[in-house]
């Protein structure tokens, strides 16, 4: 397996061997005294077998985070090398560790535990070489067993030992890897509600905008006849509502374009402007706040508030019968009710379907900050209730208070002429 790795960390491995084959190789040459290289082989033989073995084991190292697999394989025809020489433990082995390390650090599953069988098998085989080639053996059949397993233990922690380092580094890369992960999870996240909510924006600019347009327009052209004046003010509220509404969408896509740019919401200070918009629709809000809020809101639950009201009064003017609307506000200690109440208009008489985007998106408004929204059909009004926690109120409460379930209020089946938006 070829994994990807850069340039430059690929000139450094292969620098890096290099210098540690040129620096290992004559202390491997004098390592033993002269002529007893290897017990078996000539000693030009052996002193080529070594530089073979180191050839080939320094070049596993070279490409150990290129291709751990490759280069166990590379490693292990070193030491097959060394072994038929008849050579017994020389510095150069020092590569085989380096080797080892990178299996469990940088290679594929079957590579790592091909890593830690060839530390097992490999410590096992190097224990035997010295013992029965090499002659350090102890006296008699107890001696040899002892030096055996004594020589095996030795050997095969000396070659686990990198293999742990590397399953520890393995580890450390995995923990990366999940961490950033879940970092990009949440980034993805936090642009999907950022997307939600500017659609979310968008709908409620749009379409209370437009409603009012079509309003002012259709009162317009009936007026245009018997009262120019009156079509001429009415053209310029729809003007002006068109702007705004643009305005609006500009800073939407301002918003889009530059996500830590975040312009300007509303507050409740902005719903007398909501209100007039209302009645230049043609539709007359009765508004009645009692008690006051009893001081500043936190911004999230007068844009929460704006919002609902918002879309509550969209639906009045599109499916309501043209009736004055009724808009309650109670701002308690430690939350916010709201009640809208308006008559359903003859064309919205017929069925109509559940949970439109206008009514999901004031629920999520309301559920966004911990508080609850239902809206439903009463007899021949439609009526929307919400109620905001301002403080630390609890999110059952709020579903509590509504008397029920807040999804299931629009979701579960409209009696018909439900408003949807």
């Amino acid at each position: 397996m070829i994994r990807p790795l850069s340039r430059t960390a690929l000139v450094l491995d292969i620098v890096g061997a290099s210098l540690l084959f040129a620096l290992f190789l004559p202390m491997s040459l004098v390592f033993y005294s002269p002529g007893q290289l290897s017990t078996t082989v000539a000693e030009p033989v052996a002193v080529a077998a070594v530089v073979i073995a180191a050839v080939l084991q320094f070049g596993a190292v070279a490409v150990g985070r290129l291709a751990p697999g490759i280069a166990l394989s590379v490693a292990w025809l070193g030491a097959i090398v060394q072994l038929l020489a008849g050579l017994g433990p020389l510095p150069i082995n020092v590569a085989i560790l380096g080797v080892l390390y990178a299996t469990a650090a940088w290679g594929s599953t079957r590579i790592f535990w091909a890593g830690l069988g060839s530390a097992v098998i490999g410590g096992i085989i190097a224990a035997l070489q010295i013992v029965f080639v090499n002659g350090l053996a102890g006296a008699g059949v107890f001696g040899i067993i002892t030096t055996a397993v004594a020589l095996t233990v030795v050997s095969v922690l000396t070659l686990g030992a990198p293999w742990l380092g590397g399953f520890g580094w393995r580890m450390v890369l995995r923990w990366r890897a999940t961490r950033d992960a879940q970092a990009r999870a949440e980034v993805a996240a936090a642009e999907e509600q950022e997307r939600v909510r500017i659609a979310r924006d968008m709908h409620d600019v749009v379409a209370h905008s437009l409603a009012v347009i079509i309003a002012q327009s259709d009162g317009a052209r009936y007026a245009a006849a018997s009262s120019p004046q009156i079509a001429a003010e009415t053209l310029g509220t729809v003007a002006q509502t068109a702007r705004a509404a643009l305005s609006d969408v500009r800073m939407l896509l301002t918003q889009l374009r530059h996500r830590q740019g975040v312009g300007p919401q509303p507050t409740i200070a902005d719903l007398e402007q909501l209100f007039e918009q209302v009645r230049q629709a043609g539709v007359e809000p009765r508004v009645t706040v009692d008690p006051m809020p009893p001081g500043e809101p936190p911004g999230a639950v007068q844009l929460a508030v704006y919002r609902i009201l918002q879309e509550a009064l969209t639906n009045a003017i599109r499916h309501g019968s043209g009736d004055p609307v009724d808009v309650r506000l109670a701002w308690m200690p430690d939350s916010v009710r709201i009640e809208v109440r308006n008559r359903v208009g003859d064309a919205a008489a017929g069925p109509a379907g559940a949970g439109g985007h206008g009514i999901v998106g004031m629920r999520e408004r309301a559920q966004l900050i911990g508080g609850a929204l239902r809206a439903e059909r009463d007899g021949e009004e439609f009526v929307v209730h919400a109620r905001l926690p301002v403080g630390e109120s609890a999110h059952s409460d709020s579903v509590s208070d509504l008397g029920g379930d807040s999804v299931s209020g629009a979701a579960s089946g409209p009696a018909s002429g439900e408003e949807t938006a």
